[in-house]
């Protein structure tokens, strides 16, 4: 009886704390681009003595509330790196799983009423060319159907490397000259920019990271130059609301200086 209610207390003290941080959040201007790195869904399946896959599908779960926070909060552009182009070297029955979640959830995102209603595009980052049929049709399918749309922004990256996009930018560009669509001299960072997956995105405001790791891991490295950098030790599919909300706060009481 007494764990039951020291358990009530501390519930009611974690909903009182996030009701004032989610208010104090809201007198102050919210980032317009929140990029995440979803990092430490095997090591919350570890802990828990879960599946790999069970940690994969409560990231998924994870990713769909984060999306409702940013909805609430008015962030109009999100960005997640669900799959880098290294991961294809892991186990296979794990990146089968993933390929599998990629393909069924695709498809659900681009018939879930909530897109639609919110007018959310949803697009993908990276070389789709090294995903399974399925998978890209299921990508198409959510792209195509959500293609008109321009209140919010969800992209995932998939199959997505920092290094290999610049490489990408740098031989289209390089094509261009060759054809003579483009002079040496007018390349410039606009001109590149425009090359890059994220040509028609703002740069993102906030990039945060989850499970405890301190580094980029080859993620979006030009879009980040002036991004703000928050990094949590809670394994992605524990990330709570209030610790996002902590990560908008640090970055509300940041002064951005752009390098000046």
């Amino acid at each position: 009886m007494t764990g039951e209610i020291s358990r009530a207390i501390a519930s009611t003290a974690y909903q009182t704390y996030e009701k004032r941080l989610l208010k104090e959040i809201q007198t102050r201007p919210v980032p317009r681009h929140v990029a995440v790195i979803m990092d430490g869904n095997r090591r919350y399946a570890k802990e828990f003595g879960l599946l790999v896959a069970e940690g994969h599908e409560k990231g998924k779960e994870k990713l769909e509330e984060m999306l409702e926070w940013c909805l609430e909060l008015g962030i109009r552009v999100l960005t997640v790196y669900a799959f880098s182009t290294e991961n294809v070297t892991r186990e296979t029955d794990e990146v089968n799983t993933l390929m599998r979640m990629f393909s069924q959830n695709f498809k659900r995102l681009a018939d879930d009423d909530r897109v639609h209603k919110h007018k959310i595009r949803v697009r993908v980052l990276g070389q789709k060319d090294i995903l399974p049929d399925d998978v890209r049709e299921a990508i198409e399918y959510a792209e195509q159907k959500t293609k008109d749309y321009d209140a919010y922004s969800f992209n995932m990256a998939v199959g997505y490397g920092g290094r290999q996009e610049l490489l990408q930018a740098v031989k289209r560009i390089a094509e261009e000259v060759r054809k003579g669509a483009i002079e040496v001299e007018d390349i410039n960072e606009e001109t590149f920019y425009k090359f890059l997956y994220t040509s028609d995105l703002p740069d993102p405001d906030l990039i945060l990271r989850t499970s405890g790791e301190e580094r980029i891991s080859n993620f979006l490295l030009w879009q980040l130059a002036y991004s703000e950098l928050y990094f949590s030790d809670v394994y992605w599919p524990g990330f709570r609301k209030v610790d996002f909300l902590r990560a908008v706060r640090s970055f509300q009481l940041r002064k951005r200086r752009f390098g000046e």
